[in-house]
């Protein structure tokens, strides 16, 4: 597989930290959901919180950089046989996404850094509290990262069930190209042979 992308499928770059961010995002909520249930006599009471935010920060730099790989590299034609309806649907949920997930991770700041305390990322560095002491700033900014949460985990539920629509209904090559399979080599991406030229 490639590094970067071609006009007919994603590079390893690409595909690499599309699976990482999908992964790490479901991680997250059902961490988050598990650990806010926690008691101060739980062992994971002060690890888990603390592997949460750290793991965010790290996600926000992924998520950066893979937007910042989104925009400057070229990006595989539309699929022909998708409408223009399902290619707007598409671009859409995208930017949506993308909003969603930088807008979990403010918030996320916002609850972390309410009482002035940086955010430590597994002992290597720290993000500065630059924002803090804000009124209800840790319910508030912990309610709408909630919200948001289940929201982005709601919208790349039906990010993945719109690719499985394309994979087993139409058997289109959408998902294939986001696995890194080459959709030319394969029978449902395979394009039809061009009639022989009239003599």
């Amino acid at each position: 597989m490639r590094l970067s992308n071609t006009q007919d499928s994603y590079g390893l770059l690409a595909v690499t930290l599309h699976w990482l961010v999908a992964i790490t995002v479901v991680g997250l909520f059902a961490l988050g959901l598990w650990m806010v249930e926690l008691t101060y006599y739980d062992d994971w009471y002060r690890s888990a919180p603390a592997i949460h935010k750290a793991v965010g920060v790290l996600l926000f730099i992924v998520v950066a950089l893979r937007l910042g790989w989104r925009t400057r590299g070229p990006r595989p034609a539309p699929v022909a046989s998708h409408s223009t309806l399902e290619r707007r649907a598409a671009a859409t949920a995208h930017v949506l996404l993308y909003a969603l997930l930088f807008a979990v991770m403010l918030s996320g700041y916002l609850i972390s850094t309410a009482d002035g305390r940086p955010v430590d990322v597994l002992g290597v560095f720290q993000v500065p509290a630059l924002i803090s002491d804000l009124p209800g700033q840790a319910d508030i900014a912990g309610k709408v990262h909630l919200y948001l949460a289940i929201s982005l985990v709601s919208l790349a539920g039906l990010h993945a069930l719109a690719a499985l629509k394309h994979h087993v209904i139409d058997r289109d090559p959408t998902l294939l190209r986001m696995l890194g399979r080459d959709p030319a080599r394969s029978p449902r991406g395979r394009r039809a042979p061009a009639p022989p030229l009239d003599s």
